[in-house]
Order: structure tokens, then C-alpha cells, then sequence
């Protein structure tokens, strides 16, 4: 199932079998050791199928005949001890205290080019190879295909989930008296089935079943883009085992996290927005319809913070001196890509004035606001929602953290926490109520990469296999992440949207928007056809989803209707004041000045990107020290600016280019590097 793609050619695939069973819930279990580089640990994967299910999809056998043809290999570990985190207590608000951890395995000498047969470990897991018998059972056994890339697989093994004190009354039928593979898989579709207003119950149970005994260890294979697992014997997703667990660890190269340093020199290591997502941080399901949830147990050294995208405000657990560990969940479905960690030496950022009644007040509904309040109304999977809140509907400053390197604490203090409040509060304003209860802020390091994730669409990936794989157009192209076009032009397209419909009309529709489609997966059409119908007919003058694709997201160019509005507009006063002003500080830059240079230059510093083109455009040769400071602080960024400094074909730019890179390029974003490097070289 190996498949080799050129990334300036080819597309990024999607590997993960949805339409034959889903992820449901994510436990994971983590160590993060920073003098190796390495995450290690287990993930529970909870799964369901489908009735649909129940005959194998002749797409799949096609598949494994396919790959048995090539006497495709699966790794199976041999029985070997394995430490195993200890059993966690429970508290009534499900903060979990570990008490013991994962001990260290020596150095992994695993293949670093890629042996997914993962024949030897240092850690004491060894593995055998066993040949797919194409006559029994190799065309016949149901494969589970996780997306999954840079990760050394140790082992993989059913749960014995059944062995769970409490979980037995999750069986319906009288007639499961003996523990079987029906029976476990029974405890599972009930546990995942479980009603929204039971999510702490659920959790518990997650946590529980996560740390249970293995009860069969499963053959597995890695390639490049997938995990593949299988039981011998399971022929239907609805036979396969529901709870499995992977032991694994990530590898120093990984794309999906970076480790480097903060603005204070210290280390940490952070998820990154790659165009692999998190495969290469746990095997997932990467298509966005694999809506799940997760819990996760984080341990790292005492000195460090751990931050994920959880909706609890998680505190350290010490476990010894040297060691503390971290609990964060969710409870609201997601795709794997959202799932975020940073591990750093950072300081939580504290306002000295800080009021709780700024956090949570309740008012009366406007008029406006009462007609898009439908308490209990959700199109939505059931999840705890906080839109079937009234109080939290009404919240306008949600509670949340801010962490920085100890170098920016003080320029946190003085601008960033006072920000923070009124931009919730306008977002509340004009989207309603807040998705979630909480929110952590990080001042991430200057080499992360900014520029989105990987998000496919659930219907425009391109050719979509019966199994549910599918790729992503252009993923692998390191140059389309800098290409800003589709941003610009959806940006101008809601503007536009905007001052056609009026502001009154726009953003009251856009509540309505958000409320009627939280919590789900949607499209451009989902969202222009909504505009469409809750629009008066005289105000659509011609539009229709149609055609807004075609002048918007479908033409290359500037679309005909902005061409219009900067016609019309090009002799207003607004755009001769704009075209003097601009006029003006050109003659201010060639001009020689002797008196209050450093105050100029710092009221131009206050917008860097822009002042620094400016810097390249007209060779001020005297501000190349601001170019290079931006560079280097903000990397992302930079690579747009390194274009600039390349295209002058002045000399002196384009050395301060290659200097400022030779200093940068270790820490750099892989992406970003690479698309840098052939600019300049």
C-alpha cells in the first residue's frame, strides 16, 4: 500500500478507511522527553462501524487480494514485558493523578530510513514477519487503515475491555454469558453511544478501558502513509476489535511537531500546522468526517508546561521531583487535525485587576439577540453543548490563560492581557455565543510557521475510494502554503458580500450562520446558500451561489465585481488622500534627515512587514538591521520578505538574504526552509 509521490507534482493522501469504521475516542498516554526528541507512548483507539458494515465492501478485498499479490508483510511483536502506567484515581471534577510513569527504553535504533517492519528495538519489543497465506485468510480479514507517517510502531494489541469492573451492564444480550469478541465489541458500541449529559461518566469509563489489559496482540504494517492493522479471523469491521491500543513514538524528524527553542532560549516543542497534520504526532483518521473525541495524559519534566487544545484549564500533577504530568479533554467531536500540544518553559501571564464578574455576566436578551437563541435546537452530533446554555450564551469574556517566554512577559503584561477581553468580547458581539468555555493563549516561538493547516474538505479532496481515502490537492507542495491568493480572494468576497447586503443584514446573518451549523462540517456552497435564502430578493441582484463560484473561487484574476468597485472608487477622496499620502513618505524615505530619525523609524517599526518592504523597495541601506531583525523573529512571515529581497537583484539585499538565512535555516519551519532555500539558491 507503499505509495511514493513527487510533492511538486502530487497530492497528499489520505489513507484512513471512514467509510468502514471511525474512530469515536482517543486516549493517549504520553512522555515527552526533550534531550531525544522523542514522544512515546500508547493511544486507545475507540472505533465503531456500521450496520452498513456487516458485508465486507468488495473495494477492500479488491485491496488486500491487491496487496497479497505482493506478499504484503505484517509485523507482529513477540510477548515481551512492557512498562505500563499505573492506574489513575479520579476526582468528581475528572482531574486525573497519575502515580507512576512509563519507564525510558534505551536509545531506539530503529531504521530512521523508514523500516516499518519495526523488526528491532532497543526497548525490548522485537517483531517477526508474517506472510499474508492468500489462501485462507489474506484476501479475507477486515484492514484497518490509520493515516500515520514518521512514527515507529511498537506494538499493537486488542483491549480487553470486558475486564473492566462496571462495564458488564453495557451488554444487552442475555445471551453473552462468556467473554467473546462480540461481547467486548458490545461494552464499546454502548460506551460510545453514551448520552451527552453522561460525558464525565463516559470519560471515567474511557480512562478505565484505556488502561485494561491487552487480550491479543494484532498483526500490523506500516508504509509511508499508513498504519494497517488486522485480526485474523475478523472479516467485517463489525467483527474487527473496537478497542485496540498502539504502543509507538515519534521520531526527531517528524513533521507534525518542531522542537526548537522559545524567544527566551529555552527549549520546547509545539504541534505544528504542517501539510501532514498530526500523523506523524499519533496514528488517526485524518478526513474530516472522522469527527472524534480524546483525552490525553501528557508527562514532562516539572519545569516545563504542557498546553493543549483541551476544554479543561488543566494544573500540573507532580508525580516525583523531577516530573509532573498533565490531563486535558475533549468533549466536543473534532477532526484529528485540531487536536494541538506545546510543551515549553513558559510563564502564565496574570492580570493584577483581574474580576470574575468580567468572566461570566448575564444580561437580558436583546431583541436581535433572542431570535437566534434556540436552546435545545442542534443539527449537530450529541455532544454537552454549550449553545443549550443560556448562561454561557450570554458570556461574553469566556476564561482563559495567557503563556509567554519569560523574555515577553513584561510586553504581555503592558498590551497583549488587555486586548485579550474586548476581542472576545467583539467576537461574541458579532458570532454569538462562544464554542467552547475556555481558551489558552501561547506566544509561539518565532520559527512557527502560522500560515493553517492542512484541512481538507469533506468533499473536494479529489477522487474518493470506496474505503473512504481520498488525497489532498497540492498538500505536498511546500510552495502552495505561501500562496496567499484564496485567502485575499475570500477575504474580498465576504467584503463584498458585506457592502451589498449592508452590515444590519451581513452580520445578523452571520450569527444565524454560526449558530445553525456549530459543531458540524460545512462548504463555501453551505455557507453562500444559507446567505441566499435569508437575504430579501431585492438585495440579491443577481446573485446566486453559481455565479459567485464561478466570478470568485473558480476564475483566476481579480473577479470582475472587485474590478468594478476599484474603478468606481479610483477618484474618490478617499483613494487621492491614500495615493498623496503615499506620494508623501516616498519623498520622506529619499530625503536626507538629521533630526528625529529614531523616532520615525520606531512609529515605522510599529507595522514591520510593511516597513520593511519598504526598506527593500527603496534601498535604505541605513534600516537593513530592521529587515534582518524581522527575519529572524518572525520566520513565517519572513519568507514573503525574502522574495522581495531576491527579486531587487541588488547585491547588497540579496547577501543580507542568504546571511540572514545561514543564521535562521536550523530553526526554520521544514516548509519554510525549503521554499526559502529556492529562492536564494
Amino acid at each position: 500500500m507503499d505509495i511514493q509521490l513527487d510533492p511538486a507534482r502530487d497530492d497528499l493522501p489520505l489513507m484512513a478507511n471512514t467509510s468502514h469504521i471511525l474512530v469515536k475516542h482517543y486516549v493517549l498516554d504520553l512522555d515527552v522527553d526533550f534531550e531525544s526528541q522523542v514522544i512515546e507512548g500508547t493511544i486507545v483507539l475507540f472505533l465503531e462501524d456500521g450496520n452498513r458494515f456487516k458485508k465486507q465492501n468488495s473495494s477492500i478485498e479488491e485491496a488486500c487480494q491487491s496487496e497479497s499479490n505482493k506478499a504484503c508483510k505484517f509485523g507482529m511483536p513477540e510477548p515481551c514485558h512492557i512498562p505500563v502506567t499505573n492506574a489513575r484515581t479520579f476526582s468528581s471534577e475528572m482531574e486525573y493523578n497519575d502515580f507512576a510513569i512509563c519507564s525510558k527504553g534505551e536509545k531506539d535504533t530503529s531504521d530512521k530510513d523508514g523500516n516499518h517492519d519495526n523488526q528491532e528495538h532497543a526497548s525490548g519489543i522485537s517483531s517477526s514477519k508474517y506472510c499474508c497465506d492468500t489462501g485462507n485468510h489474506g484476501s479475507e480479514d477486515f484492514l484497518l487503515v490509520l493515516d500515520c507517517c514518521d512514527l515507529s510502531v511498537l506494538k499493537v494489541e486488542e483491549v480487553d475491555v470486558a475486564a473492566v469492573p462496571g462495564l458488564e451492564k453495557f451488554t444487552r444480550s442475555p445471551e453473552l454469558t462468556v467473554v467473546s469478541e462480540e461481547f467486548r465489541n458490545q461494552i464499546v458500541r454502548e460506551l460510545v453511544t453514551l448520552p451527552a449529559n453522561r460525558w464525565r461518566e463516559q470519560l471515567d469509563y474511557y480512562a478505565r478501558c484505556s488502561q485494561a489489559p491487552g487480550c491479543g496482540e494484532l498483526l500490523f504494517d506500516t508504509d509511508t502513509w499508513s498504519l494497517q492493522i488486522r485480526k485474523t479471523g475478523a472479516q467485517t469491521a463489525t467483527d474487527f476489535p473496537h478497542a485496540i491500543r498502539i504502543w509507538y513514538k515519534t521520531k526527531p524528524e517528524g513533521r507534525s511537531v518542531t522542537w526548537t527553542s522559545d524567544q527566551s532560549g529555552r527549549p520546547c516543542v509545539y504541534t505544528v500546522g504542517s501539510p501532514i497534520n498530526n500523523r506523524a504526532l499519533f496514528p488517526c483518521q485524518e478526513p474530516p468526517v472522522a469527527m472524534s473525541t480524546w483525552q490525553a495524559t501528557v508527562r514532562a519534566a516539572a519545569s516545563f508546561v504542557v498546553l493543549m487544545s483541551g476544554e479543561n484549564s488543566a494544573k500540573p500533577t507532580q508525580l516525583w521531583e523531577e516530573c509532573s504530568s498533565w490531563y486535558y479533554y475533549v468533549t466536543m467531536p473534532m477532526p484529528a487535525s485540531t487536536f494541538t500540544i506545546a510543551v515549553g518553559c513558559w510563564t502564565e501571564m496574570k492580570m493584577e485587576t483581574w474580576s470574575s464578574n468580567d468572566l461570566a455576566t448575564e444580561r437580558p436578551f436583546s431583541p436581535s439577540e433572542a431570535n437566534f437563541r434556540h436552546v435545545g435546537v442542534c443539527s449537530h452530533m450529541e455532544y454537552p453543548c454549550r449553545f443549550q446554555n443560556a448562561s454561557a450564551t450570554t458570556q461574553e469574556i469566556i476564561p482563559h490563560r495567557v503563556f509567554a517566554p519569560v523574555c515577553l512577559t513584561g510586553a504581555c503584561q503592558e498590551t497583549l492581557l488587555r486586548l485579550i477581553p474586548p476581542c472576545l468580547s467583539a467576537a461574541h458581539s458579532v458570532l454569538g455565543a462562544h464554542p467552547f468555555s475556555r481558551l489558552d493563549v501561547l506566544i509561539v516561538p518565532a520559527n512557527f510557521p502560522s500560515l493553517g493547516m492542512a484541512r481538507p474538505s469533506k468533499d473536494k479532496t479529489g477522487h474518493t475510494s470506496d474505503s473512504g481515502a481520498s488525497v489532498i490537492k497540492h498538500g505536498l507542495n511546500p510552495e502552495k502554503i505561501f500562496m496567499q491568493v484564496h485567502y485575499l480572494k475570500g477575504y474580498f468576497l465576504l467584503r463584498f458580500l458585506a457592502k451589498r447586503l449592508g452590515d444590519e443584514t451581513y452580520f445578523s446573518f452571520l450569527r444565524k450562520f454560526v449558530h445553525t451549523f456549530h459543531g458540524q462540517l460545512i462548504l463555501s456552497q453551505d455557507f453562500l446558500q444559507m446567505l441566499l435564502e435569508n437575504i430579501p430578493e431585492e438585495k440579491r441582484l443577481e446573485l446566486s451561489v453559481e455565479n459567485i463560484y464561478q466570478d470568485w473561487l473558480e476564475s483566476s484574476g481579480i473577479p470582475k465585481p472587485l474590478q468594478r468597485e476599484r474603478r468606481a472608487g479610483a477618484e474618490c477622496g478617499l483613494a487621492r488622500q491614500v495615493r498623496a499620502e503615499v506620494t508623501k513618505w516616498i519623498g520622506v524615505n529619499r530625503r536626507p534627515r538629521k533630526r528625529k530619525r529614531r523616532e520615525k523609524e520606531e512609529v515605522f517599526e510599529k507595522v514591520r512587514h510593511r516597513w520593511c518592504e519598504l526598506i527593500v523597495k527603496h534601498k535604505f541601506t541605513k534600516a537593513y538591521k530592521s529587515v534582518e531583525r524581522f527575519l529572524q523573529e518572525d520566520q513565517a512571515m519572513g519568507v514573503y520578505l525574502y522574495g522581495e529581497l531576491m527579486v531587487s537583484e541588488d547585491a547588497r539585499q540579496q547577501q543580507l538574504a542568504r546571511r540572514c538565512f545561514e543564521r535562521t535555516k536550523e530553526q526554520m519551519d521544514r516548509s519554510s526552509a525549503q521554499v526559502v532555500a529556492e529562492m536564494l539558491f
